[in-house]
């Protein structure tokens, strides 16, 4: 048994002084005493709250940040920046795919995300052709998380089609495709790895057919199950073609949606469709730097928490990994559409820490992963803030967190702990320049 102690803690409840946390061997959280002894060792830190999960991420794209920001003469949108990542596909080996994936994980853990949902697409040679182990990509996921020491919730995508109605696949997505035998012999050599859940990620209505999607769907293991959904509103034009209704619509009335499936994106969606969401238990899977910088749109945040839905937040195309951004930009994208402030708290409530408890518990039951809450039966991931960062100086209780979502970012965080590892000290992952090097290397490679 090992004992953690912090100053200030946020609780399910609110804050906490004197905090003294027992877990166990494992990593999972014993017992949580306020008002206790401070140890002879000392405080652990000044503020502490929990990990938060990263719901939504394609590793690989860390390495194409930056590379999509030309205009394209005819004007760009969501399916030119697509070529560009298909482009960068090409030249994408197993080691690269690792090296990437532990330079993105060591970014979260610095930024305060303690799991990460991988929703892993690249399981084939750039030709399509398998490889000889046939998840190959996948394990390099999971030695990725494994090395950095994230908690991982492995989503193998279920990639099938080209379009809606069952178009075949073409080009760069060979890399992707399975058949749902194929995909099912994929999932099975998955989540060995300790803090490993795994579940499926149907890519998106366009991707699969209605019978495929429900095979996957009845195959799956009892984890989570993610899919893309209403990004763009070609798609929902393109569904309404092929079906007659919106995707979302579509996805509610054809499979028994519940609290397992996260929606990600679900950024066109009518009020109806919002609330449908909301009273299935589904989490919305929102990734609000990608979505602006993408040109996706505006979620329906607020009707969405009126009908009790919950939400979590994920880094997605990796532009930027910074936790306190992410959470900014969703409620700016709010406060921008309405023309007010504060739109995603209740009233009366500090708008940083209501922002901040839903990712963090939304976001672990996204992924299946018990986190996001200090309390007893929980992983012991916490995140210690830096109480004397320039924005959190002088601040108290809930300013912290206001302070940190609305005026810091990544370098406000200063220790993690993950199943009580301490694997982020003075905001440094002891791996850093190990992993960076690694990612250099590949780097030149790719962009050469």
């Amino acid at each position: 048994m090992s004992k953690l102690f912090f100053n200030n803690v946020l609780l399910k409840e609110g804050w906490a002084r004197n905090v003294l946390i027992e877990r166990d061997e494992a990593g999972w959280i014993m017992s949580v005493a306020p008002d206790a002894e401070v140890p002879e060792s000392g405080s652990s830190g000044q503020i502490a709250v929990p990990g938060v999960a990263n719901l939504h991420s394609h590793a690989f794209q860390r390495a194409l940040a930056g590379l999509g920001e030309w205009r394209a003469a005819d004007g760009d949108s969501f399916w030119t920046w697509r070529e560009v990542m298909y482009r960068f596909l090409e030249r994408l080996r197993p080691e690269d795919l690792e090296a990437i994936a532990s330079q993105l994980y060591v970014e979260m853990l610095e930024a305060g995300f303690t799991a990460v949902g991988e929703f892993h697409y690249v399981h084939h040679q750039p030709d399509g052709r398998p490889y000889d182990n046939l998840a190959e990509m996948a394990h390099r996921i999971e030695a990725a998380a494994e090395r950095a020491r994230i908690a991982l919730t492995h989503l193998p995508v279920f990639y099938a089609n080209g379009g809606f109605g069952g178009q075949p696949i073409g080009g760069a997505q060979a890399r992707f495709a399975n058949d749902p035998e194929g995909f099912a012999k994929l999932v099975s050599a998955l989540g060995s790895a300790e803090r490993t859940v795994v579940g499926i990620a149907p890519h998106s209505l366009r991707a699969v057919t209605p019978e495929s999607l429900s095979e996957v769907v009845r195959a799956a293991p009892p984890g989570p199950i993610h899919i893309h959904i209403s990004e763009q509103v070609k798609e929902v034009d393109d569904c309404m073609a092929w079906s007659g209704q919106r995707p979302v619509e579509w996805l509610l009335n054809h499979q028994s949606v519940d609290e397992r499936w996260c929606l990600i994106h679900a950024t066109h969606m009518t009020d109806a469709e919002t609330e449908g969401t909301a009273a299935r238990g589904a989490i919305a899977g929102l990734c609000p730097i990608t979505e602006a910088n993408l040109g996706d749109g505006t979620y329906n945040g607020v009707v969405f928490e009126a009908a009790g839905g919950r939400w979590g937040v994920g880094s997605d195309s990796h532009i930027r990994i910074d936790l306190a951004e992410e959470l900014r930009a969703l409620e700016y994208s709010q406060r921008l559409r309405d023309l007010t402030r504060n739109r995603l708290a209740p009233d009366g409530a500090a708008g940083g820490r209501a922002l901040f408890q839903m990712a963090a518990e939304g976001g672990a039951d996204a992924l299946q992963q018990k986190m996001g809450i200090i309390e007893p039966g929980r992983a012991c991931d916490i995140v210690s803030l830096d109480a004397a960062h320039p924005v959190l100086i002088g601040k108290r209780d809930d300013d912290w967190l206001n302070s940190w979502i609305f005026a810091g970012d990544g370098r406000c965080v200063r220790d993690v702990w993950v199943s009580g590892r301490h694997v982020v000290a003075e905001g440094r992952h002891p791996a850093r320049d190990e992993i960076r090097s690694s990612f250099a290397k590949t780097m030149e490679h790719l962009v050469d």
